[in-house]
């Protein structure tokens, strides 16, 4: 068969097996088509498929298929991300910078310093960090994985829960904004290579630079030409950042972090993150799920997954508790906010694959990461539901 032929059949597993399992399991309370579709790119990767079907699966995924999958991977990963930075609502965590700068603080700091203690006990083992990586860019990685909120799937799963647009919604958005900064800046530290500092240097004062020609120049355009220039945008930032070593998803957070989501209709907004869930970001699951390993056996895989688990959901909520005690919080209000704040999912697993790609984790560490953020999203609906059949009161509230 051609390599066209043998990508289709790819392309064929990719969506139709997850939209399978998800349709006739009637996953979606538990496990969203975006969490099945997770776990389906690490059932078809070498750790489950592979060791199954050692000859169909080299077979389907030879080298130039997996080329031309990460192909459209890479597009995929830095149009979601580009979305989430535009998504980030700064003026209005401003207007509230007291309580939504303690509150975010709290929530990243404490399943920071839990996952950053995790991190440094598998310093003990041999095989969790990588080739190139360095004891404190490991801790520190390892902590923001388990401090991360998705916030385009915390987004999903808030319209799924009818919160969105409610005061509570909006109040989470606050937080889960100002800890997005704060991840990429803390993985820009992580990736700082001091052999290029003037290089990465160049980058950034040319970025602040263009930066404020694109937002001079979006005030300028009719709302349909915005999108195009932002496009052309991201693609730029993305090329410089890799080519100073940042990475190229740094370079498409920030390419969206400094567009104003104002200056884009919501509602066309809000399609392109669907669109990019159903058409593109499959196959971004799939590569990713290629890269998992699980040689320094399955149950230590599962033993850390577990402990990076309970840092990320533990620390969430003690932050989150503690913030609730300090701003006069109603009983339960914390645990609720702490419950949503606690989703990963894909940035976190965005955040993994940088890591992975810079050789600081192994493909075992983000094998254990990728479990991690799989339970922890998993859990977000069921255990929230009932809390906010509870408290309807709290959701409606303005603060």
């Amino acid at each position: 068969m051609s390599t066209t032929e043998i990508y289709l059949i790819a392309m064929l597993i990719i969506f139709a097996a997850p939209y399978a399992v998800w349709r006739f399991g009637r996953t979606d309370h538990y496990a969203p088509l975006v969490v099945v579709q997770i776990l389906a790119g690490i059932a078809l990767g070498p750790g489950v498929l592979g060791a199954a079907l050692p000859d169909y699966y080299a077979f389907v995924f030879n080298p130039a298929v997996i080329q031309s999958l990460n192909g459209v991977a890479w597009w995929a990963v830095m149009l979601f991300v580009w979305i989430a930075g535009i998504e980030l609502d700064l003026v209005r965590a401003w207007q509230h910078r007291h309580e939504s700068a303690l509150t975010a603080a709290l929530a990243l700091g404490m399943p920071l310093a839990l996952g950053s203690a995790v991190g440094a006990a598998m310093l003990g083992w041999a095989g969790w960090i990588g080739p190139q990586g360095r004891p404190w860019q490991f801790v520190l990685g390892i902590g923001m994985s388990c401090a991360v909120t998705a916030l385009p799937i915390l987004i999903l799963l808030m319209e799924k829960l009818a919160i969105l647009r409610q005061p509570i919604g909006q109040r989470i958005l606050r937080y889960a904004s100002l800890d997005d900064i704060a991840i990429w800046g803390v993985l820009a530290l992580i990736l700082m290579d001091w052999t290029r500092v003037g290089r990465q240097a160049g980058f950034l004062a040319a970025f602040a630079l263009a930066a404020w020609g694109v937002r001079r120049l979006m005030v300028a355009l009719p709302e349909s030409d915005r999108w195009y220039v932002g496009l052309v945008w991201l693609a730029a930032c993305a090329l410089g950042a890799d080519w100073c070593g940042l990475h190229f998803m740094v370079g498409a957070f920030l390419a969206g972090a400094v567009l104003d989501a104002q200056w884009f209709d919501q509602t066309r907004m809000d399609s392109l993150r669907h669109h990019v869930l159903l058409v593109v970001m499959p196959v971004f699951f799939l590569s990713t799920g290629l890269r998992t390993d699980w040689q320094v056996g399955g149950a230590a895989v599962f033993a850390a997954a577990a402990a990076l688990l309970a840092a990320a959901v533990g620390g969430k909520l003690a932050g989150t508790a503690l913030a609730g005690r300090l701003l006069g919080w109603q009983p339960g209000e914390g645990r609720l906010i702490g419950w949503l704040l606690q989703t990963k999912a894909l940035i976190m697993i965005i955040f993994a694959n940088v890591l992975l790609d810079k050789h600081i984790i192994t493909s075992e560490t983000f094998t254990a990461l990728l479990l991690m953020a799989v339970a922890s999203t998993m859990l977000t609906v069921p255990v929230t539901a009932p809390l906010l059949a509870r408290m309807r009161d709290v959701v409606l509230r303005e603060r």
